[in-house]
């Protein structure tokens, strides 16, 4: 409360400094199907897995964004699947003092990289739960991800301008 004050008495003039503050971390939703069991059990299968991601970027109120990270991980076995897993970590985030372009980078990096081990590990707990070996998703460059979006932003033309916030990483 003190730093606060101490912001405001240094001058009206200077730019706040900037701040960002993680309020929480929850389990918007999880899912696990294994819409072949128990008979995939009995069998001897070579797992073929496809993992998909999304972040979605929610402004609550001035300067509070809750960010979602959504893993949803499928595990094919030939023409069936073993199990699909989904699962939407979130957070809220108090964020200011950056700017557009700064803030946008915070949200497409800085916030799912928060979140990601938290989901990897219900991804985990969620197939040894459904009786399946565990799997542990690997490490993610979000910060690669946030420069191939800003990438594909600059290249569309009419779309969305590089200051927006992140929506899709």
């Amino acid at each position: 409360m003190s730093e606060e004050n101490q912001m405001a008495a240094n001058g009206a003039g200077e730019q706040a400094q900037a701040q960002l503050v993680l309020q929480k971390i929850y389990v918007k939703d999880a899912s696990f199907e294994a819409p072949s069991a128990p008979q995939i059990f009995q069998e001897e299968i070579s797992p073929q897995l496809q993992l998909n991601m999304n972040q979605k970027v929610t402004a609550l109120a001035q300067d509070v964004f809750e960010v979602v990270l959504t893993l949803t991980l499928t595990c094919g076995a030939g023409d069936k699947t073993a199990y699909l897993v989904e699962v939407q970590q979130a957070g809220v985030f108090t964020i200011s003092g950056f700017d557009a372009r700064n803030l946008d980078a915070v949200l497409g990096t800085y916030c799912p990289n928060t979140l990601f081990p938290y989901a990897r590990q219900l991804v985990s707990d969620l197939i040894q739960a459904g009786g399946f070996p565990p799997y542990f998703l690997q490490p993610i460059n979000f910060d690669q991800l946030y420069a191939e979006t800003l990438r594909r932003r600059a290249e569309q033309a009419g779309g969305q301008l590089a200051g927006e916030p992140a929506g899709n990483a």
